[in-house]
């Protein structure tokens, strides 16, 4: 079963006194705890030569205040390719094979819940669903639910979903021909800001992608993204210093500040191609995300904590 119960979900919400949604905990950094074995992973590995295996070329850097993984994260990994990812679709449809498994992915996840709840559509979106898709994709698998037939405080419905798919991404490792599959739920009354958006239980497209032919502004993205990272930095010594209190209150406004950036990207013209959503990315693929979800609980914890004598 996936997680806990809804009436279990629901008590822990009402004792806790606010229906705050669940916060996962770094997902990408425990990739490598997960099981290794999985029933839908294919054994042969990653099919995709030519773009290489995800989430290589990794280097540790030291740092008199921090120590992390990062990424090099070069410019050619947001071109536009002229073509959908082939190893996944077949011209502009998704190949059976990959349709069917994605599907039994999904319908075993809601199986799995402890509650009743009727799947309006299954889609696959992000840059999997469009020109471009580099090493660096996850398969965006989306499950489309009618939270109201579930609650009707549709918050809560939605924290419950946040809750039971962020630890089934974080017990398995199934991977789709060498990328690694996220699953989502999404509500059927919310838009999806997509320029690319496929339905698996439909086999057509809601919503098909273009080729945007502007080149993506790299330069833009990499200084908005720098930027973000020196404030984290910034803020890590802060919490070092012992300032917990401005410490929170600075992560709070940086994050809210990188979900507004990230939004106003994807409402643009240039939505997935927009230099937000390319700094967006950027901090993603570095940890930098990672690394202020972290930082969060260690003032957290380290706030409520009481030193020994």
């Amino acid at each position: 079963m996936n997680g806990m119960t809804w009436q279990d979900f629901v008590n822990s919400i009402r004792e806790a006194g606010e229906p705050t949604p669940f916060k996962s905990k770094a997902q990408k950094k425990y990739k490598a705890l997960r099981k290794k074995n999985d029933i839908y992973s294919s054994p042969a590995g990653h099919k995709n030569l030519s773009s290489g295996a995800p989430y290589d070329n990794k280097t540790k850097r030291a740092g008199t205040d921090r120590l992390r993984f990062e990424e090099e994260v070069e410019p050619e990994s947001f071109d536009i390719h002229d073509d959908l990812e082939p190893v996944l679709w077949r011209g502009d449809e998704l190949k059976e094979q990959i349709a069917s498994r994605l599907q039994k992915i999904a319908q075993d996840f809601i199986d799995g819940l402890s509650i009743e709840v009727n799947i309006e559509d299954i889609t696959l979106t992000g840059s999997l669903a469009n020109y471009n898709w580099s090493k660096y994709s996850d398969v965006d698998l989306h499950i489309i639910v009618n939270f109201s037939e579930v609650d009707s405080n549709r918050a809560l419905v939605k924290a419950y979903f946040d809750n039971v798919r962020s630890k089934w991404n974080l017990k398995h490792n199934i991977k789709i021909k060498g990328y690694d599959v996220e699953i989502y739920v999404e509500d059927s009354r919310e838009q999806h800001l997509s320029s690319g958006v496929y339905s698996i239980l439909k086999n057509k497209w809601i919503k098909k992608p273009k080729r945007y032919e502007n080149n993506v502004d790299f330069i833009s993205a990499r200084r908005k993204a720098d930027d973000i990272e020196t404030q984290v930095n910034m803020i890590r010594n802060m919490a070092n210093a012992g300032q917990q209190r401005r410490s929170a209150k600075a992560i709070d406004r940086l994050k809210r500040k990188i979900r507004n950036m990230r939004a106003a990207g994807l409402q643009s013209k240039k939505q997935e191609f927009s230099t937000e959503n390319i700094a967006f990315k950027i901090l993603r693929r570095n940890g930098i995300l990672d690394m202020l979800e972290d930082l969060k609980n260690e003032v957290y914890d380290t706030a409520l904590s009481i030193k020994e004598q």
